[in-house]
């Protein structure tokens, strides 16, 4: 009876995570649908000419059935491992600045207090206007890169994790304290478990912003990947290529979104069924 029990609670376990996983997948299909549609009426709507404004098919044509098709994806595709590789620096230098500030600030109020208003003051100042002072400072290579994609993910990161790390139950964090830890000890145990949905959160809302930090990279410093690709394919006036690097660009950024979101859901099931279906 207790095999049949414990079978029985699995089972409901798994079925909980998938419903948390179908949940999260279904309104990006939806989505995904809806633009889609949107693409194919404004085009209509607003007579752009086919030179210029690819619909769908056009594009799915210049990727698969054109004579070109195969080359165009080799081109494309070579384009995109350039960008996930200069967004992957971006995000992970992001991310960890992140969660380390945010485990100071919690720590030491005083440092919040003092670098907050700072980190607030540098968020306001519009990145294409740092870049180029970034890139004098890391030249144009990989270090540059990876500050410039990691500014656009640490401070909207920061913040939700700071909330998250905060959450955490002055009850177990008493108890904690009470059997002889300490205040990093609090952290390890207690607040970053806690602070797993706003850490994940964060993640979540990074990717396209690490995405974002990559072209604006390739656009003014390094001119590869799909943000220098874009670039070129515009003076060259090939707007398959255009097109065809954005669609790629945006799908994979949906796809990678969406992959945060199911390591999350089976993460959170781990730490109790209801964190995971919340």
């Amino acid at each position: 009876m207790t095999a049949t029990a414990g079978s029985t609670v699995t089972g409901s376990s798994v079925t909980g995570t998938l419903r948390a996983v179908w949940a999260l997948v279904w309104p990006i299909l939806v989505a995904v649908g809806l633009v889609v549609i949107g693409w194919v009426v404004f085009l209509e709507a607003f007579h752009v000419a086919p030179v210029v404004g690819k619909s769908p098919k056009g594009v799915w044509d210049y990727l698969f059935t054109d004579p070109e098709a195969s080359a165009n994806r080799t081109a494309v595709f070579g384009f995109l491992g350039v960008t996930l590789h200069d967004a992957a620096l971006g995000f992970v230098a992001g991310m960890a600045a992140a969660v380390v500030v945010a485990a100071l600030f919690v720590l030491f109020r005083p440092v919040e207090q003092a670098f907050m208003p700072i980190a607030m003051l540098l968020r306001s100042v519009p990145l294409v206007a740092m870049t180029p002072i970034i890139l004098l400072i890391f030249k144009r290579g990989s270090a540059g890169v990876a500050v410039i994609g990691a500014i656009v993910v640490f401070f909207p990161a920061l913040v939700n994790i700071v909330f998250g790390l905060r959450s955490a139950s002055q009850q177990t964090t008493d108890l904690v304290l009470a059997f002889g830890g300490n205040r990093w000890t609090v952290i390890r145990k207690v607040a970053v478990p806690t602070a797993l949905p706003a850490i994940f959160a964060s993640a979540r809302i990074s990717v396209p912003g690490a995405l974002i930090g990559a072209l604006v990279a390739e656009w003014l410093a390094t001119g590869k990947g799909i943000g220098g690709a874009i670039l070129n394919a515009i003076g060259a006036f090939d707007y398959g290529q255009v097109w065809a690097n954005i669609v790629v660009l945006t799908g994979v950024s949906l796809l990678l979104y969406t992959v945060v979101g199911v390591v999350e859901t089976l993460v959170l099931a781990a730490y109790g069924t209801d964190t995971a279906q919340r």
